[in-house]
């Protein structure tokens, strides 16, 4: 039976997660409004894009609060770039923090501005070399206890597990390597 997984799809790149996880067999369906939460998935998505949008749109749709259960209560979710931001229970350059199920310390925006955005080749824990596509990325500062640091750039943290949560500073749904897609998959 096919996984089903509730991509959040507010904003931001959503619908490339979609097509990622659709091609290695998993059903995707988007999280818009509270309505769509009433069928519950086996996994959640937390796509990049504009973090402060995204937290906004969360709150007014009324779907900050069961999301935030959904991941405490131990569903699989993957949040890539503005989704670990989401995540992070501190951000060291802003106050507006989001769901605080993920004990890290986050730099929104930390390699600058778009033209700030780079591709670069790095070790993924338990994966392998991989493609990392960062672009307006964060990182992370600093890691909380139980925290897995699976990858750095340049002597920053750019990917984590944290229980069932996979966080990355990147986009692997932007090239064609579904290793991590099917990694947090296999969380399920």
């Amino acid at each position: 039976m096919a996984k089903r997984i509730g991509v959040l799809a507010v904003q931001g790149a959503f619908a490339e997660h979609e097509a990622m996880l659709s091609s290695i067999g998993a059903e995707c369906r988007e999280l818009r409004s509270a309505a769509d939460l009433e069928q519950k998935p086996d996994a959640l998505v937390l796509p990049g894009g504009e973090s402060t949008v995204q937290r906004k749109l969360l709150m007014e749709s009324g779907m900050l609060a069961p999301i935030k259960s959904w991941i405490e209560e131990g569903m699989p979710v993957l949040a890539t770039c503005a989704g670990l931001i989401l995540l992070a229970e501190h951000l060291s350059n802003d106050e507006r923090t989001c769901f605080k199920t993920l004990p890290v310390t986050v730099r929104r925006n930390a390699y600058g501005r778009q033209l700030g955005s780079f591709i670069t080749e790095a070790e993924v824990r338990h994966i392998g070399m991989m493609r990392q596509n960062f672009i307006r990325a964060p990182y992370i500062e600093a890691a909380g206890p139980g925290v897995e640091v699976l990858s750095e750039t340049d002597g920053h943290i750019t990917a984590v597990r944290y229980k069932k949560q996979l966080a990355l500073a990147f986009h692997p749904e932007v090239g064609p390597d579904t290793r991590l897609h099917e990694a947090f998959l296999r969380m399920i």
